[in-house]
């Protein structure tokens, strides 16, 4: 019997179509199928490595191999391994479900996309011995909307990423941009699209292939090309756009971390910006625009210097991986620095452009707009309420200097904005625009990013639109020295970390155990002294313990309390959530012991 001809249980009944039977959620290839290698091309690596996981989506793929297999009962519901075997056991099945596009638990289809391919362009023309039929760029130019289905090209390769553009992290309009076109260009901007199982992924998806007198195209050049250099130092989690860290026993050498060692958080290319002609955009009430320079805005306003902790709402995500994988860049602990930031009040220039005190307009937001932006033009955006910059001791600086110094290209030269005790995020850099509305900035990475939600919530049922956007993050601690896995020696052991918190509350303890948690000592605080309210720069903290005699393995954990008496929770997994944000559980660093 062959698998074309296989009766699934009732439940799977279905209509055969194309080269496989689908089952409405299930999709049966033939032997022919398998032998031709499409089943190797469906078997697509999960995010997560490990067995296959069934997960409940648009569409599953069932492959079998074996020459006479036999069909399976049933498939199993969401998160349950799918493989089943004949009684004698000698033929094996596997049930995979497509994995998610850069991490996210978005079901991807192959089923009937060539037949679907067939119907939408019937005088397509077969190439003999082909597998897909071949389409010209004016063809696949055709389908550029859900209603003509969205068809792209990558290579000499065409794509029907219809069923997938609701389930786009970057949002619907993003990828719309490509529809009946090439996605090379806008996978430039984002490196990440180029991993090999994100290629395989998209594999799933094809529909058909490109002629070959038009599979060239000029290079679209590369849009990072203009970045700055960086420091060989730096731990880099991604290079297009560029992200890094320091190494965290650099981190905590100093309080002021040095400009070239201070955490690069960028998410598009580092915009060229001529201070000669730079004008900041101001949104006045009533819609009226002030274009103010840099020498205008240093002239007008008085300046203030404010010492600030900047953190990555990625901050340690790579232990929240640990326990179940999330989407976003692997953070160690080094994503967060503090630096003596110098500009002008941000309250200062509202005022001037007409707004009022904070209660004039308690439910408004400032939004702000950076100068960096992607291939379709739309820039880096943010908003925090309009109290928080608006409060008569706000200190939400446009910061022009850092340490002292002109702001680095990858800190936001000419302006940024500093918001201090709210996560990173929203201090954006190369400002380009700032505006007052009743409503937050309607910005991808305010709307739809940086949230936090339940352990519960997967990528099949989030909803972006339930949870709050960050602002001020929990307290945080982590050590620095000695690094994990190191060897110290007997006697005596000298720890060192850095501890914060969010909304201005200053840390007022920080507890360390040599021995998991079972006994603590109180760290040595070390740093400025803050005002109550307004603690906006970390503290740094050592503590230095005797070896417990005979001890082969240490494992170090810290821990902070802030003003309001908040400690961070002591384990991962109740703080546990998709996108790998907000990760503050004690921090663990196991280490050996060295022989006397």
């Amino acid at each position: 019997m062959s698998l074309a001809e296989a009766t699934p249980s009732p439940a799977l009944k279905g209509q055969a179509r194309g080269r496989g039977r689908v089952t409405g959620a299930v999709t049966f290839l033939p032997p022919r199928a398998a032998a031709s290698g499409l089943a190797e091309m469906l078997l697509l690596r999960p995010i997560v490595r490990g067995p296959w996981v069934l997960q409940r989506t648009p569409r599953l793929v069932a492959v079998a191999w074996g020459s006479h297999p036999q069909a399976c009962a049933a498939w199993t519901p969401s998160r349950t391994h799918g493989t089943c075997s004949p009684g004698d056991g000698s033929w094996r099945w596997k049930v995979t479900a497509m994995g998610a596009l850069l991490g996210l638990g978005a079901g991807l289809a192959y089923g009937d996309h060539r037949r679907r391919a067939a119907e939408a362009e019937p005088k397509a023309e077969a190439v003999s011995g082909a597998p897909y039929p071949v389409f010209t760029r004016q063809e696949v130019g055709q389908h550029r909307s859900l209603a003509e289905r969205v068809w792209v090209t990558y290579g000499g390769e065409v794509f029907d990423i219809t069923d997938f553009v609701e389930l786009h992290p970057g949002g619907k309009s993003k990828i719309l941009l490509a529809a009946g076109g090439a996605l090379e260009p806008f996978w430039a901007m984002y490196a990440m699209h180029s991993q090999e199982h994100v290629l395989e992924i998209l594999q799933a998806y094809k529909v058909g292939e490109l002629s070959p007198e038009e599979q060239s195209q000029p290079s679209q050049g590369d849009p990072y090309s203009g970045d700055p250099p960086r420091h060989p130092a730096l731990k880099v989690n991604s290079l297009k756009p560029f992200n890094a860290e320091p190494p965290a026993e650099l981190l905590t050498e100093n309080y002021l971390t040095p400009n070239q060692l201070f955490f690069k958080r960028n998410h598009l290319p580092v915009p060229a910006v001529d201070p000669a002609s730079y004008r900041l955009q101001l949104e006045g009430p009533g819609g009226r625009v002030l274009a103010l320079s840099l020498p205008e805005l240093k002239r007008r306003f008085p300046k203030h210097e404010v010492t600030v902790t900047l953190q990555c709402a990625g901050n340690r995500r790579s232990e929240m991986s640990r326990v179940r994988q999330v989407k976003g860049l692997e953070w160690g602990v080094a994503a967060i620095s503090t630096a003596c930031w110098g500009g002008v009040r941000l309250r200062d220039v509202l005022a001037h452009a007409g707004y009022g005190e904070e209660e004039e307009a308690e439910e408004q937001h400032v939004c702000f707009e950076g100068l960096d932006k992607d291939l379709s033009g739309v820039a880096y955006g943010a908003s925090i309420p309009y109290r928080t910059a608006m409060g008569r001791e706000a200190d939400v600086l446009l910061a022009y200097e850092m340490n002292g110094e002109e702001l680095p290209r990858d800190h936001g030269y000419p302006l940024r904005v500093v918001v201090p005790g709210v996560v990173g995020a929203r201090s954006v850099k190369w400002l380009g625009r700032v505006s007052v509305s009743r409503e937050e900035s309607p910005s991808h990475w305010q709307r739809n990013d940086y949230k936090g939600f339940s352990p519960a919530v997967d990528w099949d049922t989030v909803d972006f639109t339930t949870a709050p956007a960050i602002q001020e993050l929990p307290v945080q601690s982590a050590i620095t020295e000695p690094t994990p896995g190191a060897a110290v020696p007997p006697g005596e052991l000298t720890v060192k970390g850095y501890a914060w918190s969010g909304g201005g509350r200053g840390v007022v303890r920080v507890d360390v155990s040599l021995d998991g948690g079972r006994t603590w000592r109180v760290a040595e605080l070390m740093g400025e002294e803050q005002r109550p309210g307004r603690s906006w720069a970390w503290r740094l903290w050592q503590l230095t313990a005797p070896v417990p005699p005979d001890a082969a393995e240490l494992n170090i954990v810290c821990k902070a309390v802030d003003a309001s008496y908040n400690v961070q929770p002591d384990t991962v997994e109740p703080i546990w959530n998709l996108r790998g944000v907000l990760s503050n559980a004690w921090h663990r660093v196991r280490v050996t012991v060295a022989e006397d």
